[in-house]
């Protein structure tokens, strides 16, 4: 059995949702509410998880990068709230850049050590 790598499959579960996102952005004259409601849905889903493991006292990430997430995890439940309640396809972009940003970090292969290195 072959394990994925936890940055890079955390990565591709943000650009999933980012992609979901995007398709509803560039069409969404036509796009369905319901397909609005799932993809906020399983964003929430993404960054619930994030908070919950980055509040968690043995987490091993710096306490500055645990209250990053929880900010950013703030910023997306509210602006899902604001989606749910007058969706606006502007109010998408701030979502889809984060979840890529940050899943371009993620893929970002930590430099070696010059002694592994060599």
């Amino acid at each position: 059995m072959v394990v994925a790598d936890p940055r890079e499959f955390d990565a591709s579960i943000l650009l999933k949702a980012a992609s979901r996102f995007q398709r509803l952005r560039d069409n969404w004259e036509d796009h369905d509410r319901h397909e609005l409601a799932d993809a906020l849905l399983y964003n929430r889903k993404i960054w619930t998880v994030y908070a919950t493991s980055a509040a968690e006292m043995d987490h091993p990430l710096p306490r500055e990068i645990k209250q990053n997430i929880a900010n950013l995890a703030i910023f997306i439940f509210n602006r899902t709230l604001e989606l749910q309640g007058k969706p606006e396809a502007r109010l998408l972009d701030a979502l889809i850049n984060i979840n890529r940003q940050i899943a371009a970090g993620l893929l970002q292969k930590p430099d070696l050590p010059l002694a592994a290195a060599s």
